[in-house]
């Protein structure tokens, strides 16, 4: 590409010093090391082997709660939830006194590493494949910004570009199908031929691996397709660096019913309180978990007795961790004002949920895979280019440091 510029920029207290070379930071949702191990093992994914070889493969932390716009949110700010003000999918926002669905970018309180970028110069897009994020990784930024679900809808005063479908010459996927993610890879690879972005954040999403386990025909077809994109990026001098929001375990007993801890009628019975349950994975994608995941926030009627409460809880077989609002802000990196009275976490195979009046388990056909708590932290971390200076010794890295380390980390 040409006239790539390299002007440094600073976001959020960190320093970036980008090459001239298209940068590509991609967030594969969902994406446990488990499915790179298997897809790797059966030879479908030559390309990544490659720059494995060449780059750099770990493993990051992710934030919690293990939500996708928790940790969207994360990447592209460089920070902690604690931060960037961003605690869930959904939330009770106490100052308008209702539930609501975080996706606004108003939400966030700091800057995006893209949108600073653009600042510095950069020919920035960021696609994801969900609606629900595009207002806040674009949040800020002048350049192109659009999901592939409302791929057809994007416009040029809104979204810095237009015909999309034209331009790539795909139609608008379903959002419920492995197309979703793959036109956000193919779109990509698009712009950079036609030279109109340098540096993308691509975040895809995770209804493959709700559905499928890793070893699954379905995963490896689907990680086989993402690899053809991953070689063509690198085949136009990309520099990739590559996490995920969030890893996947199934949450189900072993005759595969969802296996759910409903906390609303447990509160009730054993304390006498009419507690508001709010689950950060709700989002209007019903289908990929039913609102099941493992991380509560419980908001609780004045003068409960909390530490009973919380001790109470901790006695229930699956549930692993109970925290008090300040007790979470510091151990979980949490905004204090954006989260409940109580957090609750549970085991890697059980999930927690309102009531049975509140969830629709009729939409989970194949059986409950889902996310959320401490079990779905660890994520792939990959760099199609080897580490160079510090940037070699550093501990483990959170998935929030990929850009840090594909900007920074990959040239002395």
């Amino acid at each position: 590409m040409r006239d790539i510029k390299t002007e440094p920029f600073t976001v959020n207290n960190r320093n970036y010093r980008p090459e001239a070379r298209p940068i590509v930071v991609i967030c594969l949702d969902g994406s446990a090391n488990a499915y790179f191990d298997a897809a790797l093992e059966n030879g479908r994914m030559p390309n990544l082997k490659h720059i494995i070889s060449r780059g750099y493969r770990g493993t990051a932390v992710g934030a919690l709660p293990s939500f996708t716009n928790v940790n969207n949110s994360s990447i592209i700010t460089g920070v902690s939830p604690a931060i960037h003000g961003i605690s869930g999918n959904y939330i009770f926002d106490t100052t308008v006194g209702k539930e609501v669905m975080m996706n606004s970018g108003s939400y966030l309180r700091c800057p995006t590493i893209p949108s600073v970028a653009a600042k510095a110069g950069r020919k920035v897009a960021v696609i994801t494949a969900k609606e629900k994020l595009r207002d806040i990784i674009g949040f800020g930024l002048k350049g192109i910004a659009f999901s592939a679900e409302f791929a057809s809808q994007a416009k040029v005063e809104t979204h810095g570009i237009s015909d999309v479908e034209k331009l790539t010459g795909l139609p608008t996927p379903n959002i419920y199908s492995a197309e979703a993610s793959l036109y956000v890879f193919r779109a990509g690879v698009t712009l950079i031929e036609r030279e109109l972005a340098d540096f993308f954040y691509l975040s895809t999403t995770d209804f493959i691996q709700h559905k499928a386990a890793p070893e699954s025909q379905m995963a490896l077809d689907f990680y086989g397709a993402i690899d053809l994109e991953l070689g063509r990026l690198v085949n136009l001098g990309a520099v990739i660096g590559l996490t995920a929001d969030h890893g996947m375990n199934p949450k189900q007993t072993p005759d595969g019913k969802p296996n759910v801890i409903f906390l609303e009628p447990f509160l009730k019975r054993e304390f006498h309180v009419d507690a508001r349950v709010v689950l950060p994975i709700t989002d209007p994608y019903v289908v990929h978990h039913g609102a099941l995941g493992s991380f509560a926030m419980i908001y609780l009627p004045e003068n409960s007795k909390e530490t009973e409460i919380k001790k109470g809880l901790l006695e229930v077989p699956g549930i692993t961790e109970v925290y008090l609002r300040n007790e979470a802000a510091k151990e979980l990196e949490l905004p204090a004002d954006r989260i409940g009275d109580l957090i609750v976490l549970s085991q890697h195979d059980v999930a927690l949920g309102r009531s049975p009046e509140f969830h629709d388990l009729s939409v989970l056909k194949s059986g409950l895979r889902s996310h959320g708590g401490r079990a779905e932290l660890a994520v792939p971390f990959i760099l199609s280019e080897p580490l160079q200076g510090e940037y070699k010794t550093k501990m483990t890295p959170r998935n929030f440091d990929i850009f840090d380390f594909v900007i920074n980390g990959t040239h002395l």
